[in-house]
């Protein structure tokens, strides 16, 4: 037990809330990278396409499991 919670507690909450800061984190990363490169719209929206697709699949996951389990 750490600080009074388990291993399986701790790890729960960061895939859940941890990974979900970071994807909060890198919007924000995508969106100086479109702003500093002054992309445009389009340029961000590719971008943030791009670079965004790879988390789509974690939050579509989170939607899944609480539709079955509703």
């Amino acid at each position: 037990m750490i600080f009074g919670f388990t291993e399986a507690q701790i790890s729960g909450f960061f895939l859940t809330y941890g990974i979900g800061a970071f994807i909060v984190f890198m919007l924000f990363i995508i969106g100086q990278l479109a702003w500093e490169s002054k992309a445009g719209r389009f340029g961000a929206f590719v971008l943030f396409l791009g670079l965004g697709v790879g988390f789509t699949g974690f939050l579509a996951k989170g939607v899944i499991q609480w539709w079955l389990q509703r």
